[in-house]
């Protein structure tokens, strides 16, 4: 059918292809031709694309978003930004509204937190955190400075792919860093290449070399020493699983990348302030990346770790005192036990909350069930208030929700959030409306 080309356009190489398929869509909604999907309130800030790793370009992230019945959805890819004007642009053209960030890793030796686990499964002293609600006319000063990162971690990339091929020894298998890993990539145009572009062109390698299934699974036991869960077992033991290939990284993410990974230098990780700083000056709204001690991952993609929960309060009292304003978090992704607590110390230390699911894998639900129980409600509201913080910064820098850098209590934070969702919902269609603050 015709409307199944155009959804797979969404993910062709170029980007004017991309944003044709889209308009070429919401012509199809528009006739009735597609059924166009219930709203029920989601919403959704933390979804990556192939500007860094997931199955979605800008494009069709939009529209599975879309299709997924979200009222938003924000794009957050690692050490990228180019992605984003098309991500804004699908989003206009089937009336979704967009945040727009990015998501780096940072050092924090300098902070009471060396030498401790922070969020970073692989490495001690390093932690995530992204950059919400970026200004749209920030989007090529953010670029220059994502760039730096991206030239080093080529280095560090480069670095991996040879241990994986020592790993790989004598086996037929060879990864090639330009025709294997850069191929799964944009990086060609701003985008990142991460550690699952290498375990990912791994995974297509041994799919294409032995038959999915026993054989498959038996090479993963004898070459790389590596035992299923149930979980994994049943996905690679179904030879006719469509997304064998992620499942397949995602085995190899949980239980290889120790035996490859390269530790992250100070070239790549920023220190932790200088990073924070620059994410202010360009408009946006800092955020630490709440991970929680994993017992079993959603995507299969980590092993059981323990990360921060040990020293939670820690982790607040110096996010607060290197600058942070917001801590983001995921509610499919920790306990009760874990969210309650979390929710507890944001109120304590006066951070804004914001949510999103992690969406970088195929069998990933765009769709946060929680967003629609009382206690996770108010993560809707924030949404909203990101989408309108994004509007304000972009008319003017110093009309942001954090813009006049008083250090703010939780009531004030909570009065902002309501205006700024007030702006957010009266204006996102309007982005060059020039009175939304006079309301």
């Amino acid at each position: 059918m015709i409307k199944d080309f155009f959804i797979k356009q969404l993910n062709a190489n170029e980007i004017s292809e991309r944003i044709l398929a889209v308009g070429k869509l919401k012509g199809f909604l528009d006739a009735g031709l597609i059924e166009a999907p219930k709203k029920e309130g989601y919403t959704n800030n933390h979804v990556h694309t192939k500007y860094s790793f997931s199955p979605y370009s800008p494009a069709k992230a939009v529209w599975m978003a879309y299709m997924s019945g979200l009222d938003t959805v924000g794009i957050m890819d690692h050490d990228a930004i180019c992605g984003a004007e098309e991500f804004i642009e699908a989003g206009k053209i089937l009336g979704i509204a967009t945040t727009i960030g990015f998501e780096i890793r940072t050092d924090w030796s300098d902070t009471l937190l060396n030498g401790r686990r922070i969020n970073n499964p692989d490495q001690i002293t390093n932690a995530y955190i992204s950059a919400h609600g970026l200004p749209q006319n920030s989007i090529a000063e953010s670029d220059r400075f994502l760039s730096a990162v991206r030239i080093e971690r080529s280095k560090r990339n480069i670095k991996m792919v040879n241990k994986l091929n020592l790993l790989l020894g004598g086996s037929a298998i060879h990864i090639d860093y330009d025709t294997d890993v850069l191929a799964e990539s944009f990086y060609s145009c701003g985008g990142e290449v991460t550690e699952r572009h290498i375990l990912f062109s791994l995974s297509k390698k041994l799919a294409e070399n032995f038959s999915k299934g026993k054989e498959l699974i038996g090479m993963l036991k004898d070459i790389f020493g590596l035992n299923l869960n149930v979980r994994q077992m049943e996905y690679l033991s179904d030879v006719q699983n469509p997304f064998y290939e992620y499942d397949l990284l995602n085995v190899l993410k949980s239980s290889l990348i120790k035996n490859i990974y390269t530790d992250v230098n100070k070239s790549e990780a920023l220190a932790v302030r200088e990073a924070v700083d620059f994410i202010k000056s360009v408009g946006a709204i800092p955020s630490y990346c709440y991970l929680g001690d994993v017992s079993d991952s959603p995507t299969g993609d980590k092993k059981a770790q323990k990360f921060e929960d040990d020293y939670l309060e820690d982790v607040f009292i110096e996010c607060k005192r290197i600058g942070f304003q917001a801590i983001a978090y995921m509610p499919s992704r920790n306990t009760r036990e874990q969210l309650k607590r979390v929710i507890e110390l944001c109120e304590k230390y006066g951070f804004l909350q914001i949510s999103g699911e992690d969406i970088n894998q195929p069998r990933q639900s765009f769709v946060c069930k929680q967003l629609k129980e009382p206690d996770f409600a108010h993560l809707v509201d924030t949404t909203w208030a990101l989408v309108g913080h994004e509007i304000g910064v972009t008319q003017d820098r110093s009309k942001g929700m954090f813009s006049d850098t008083i250090e703010l209590n939780m009531q004030q934070i909570k009065q902002r959030i309501q205006k700024f969702k007030r702006i957010g919902i009266q204006n996102w269609k309007d982005f060059n409306c020039r009175n939304a603050f006079d309301k």
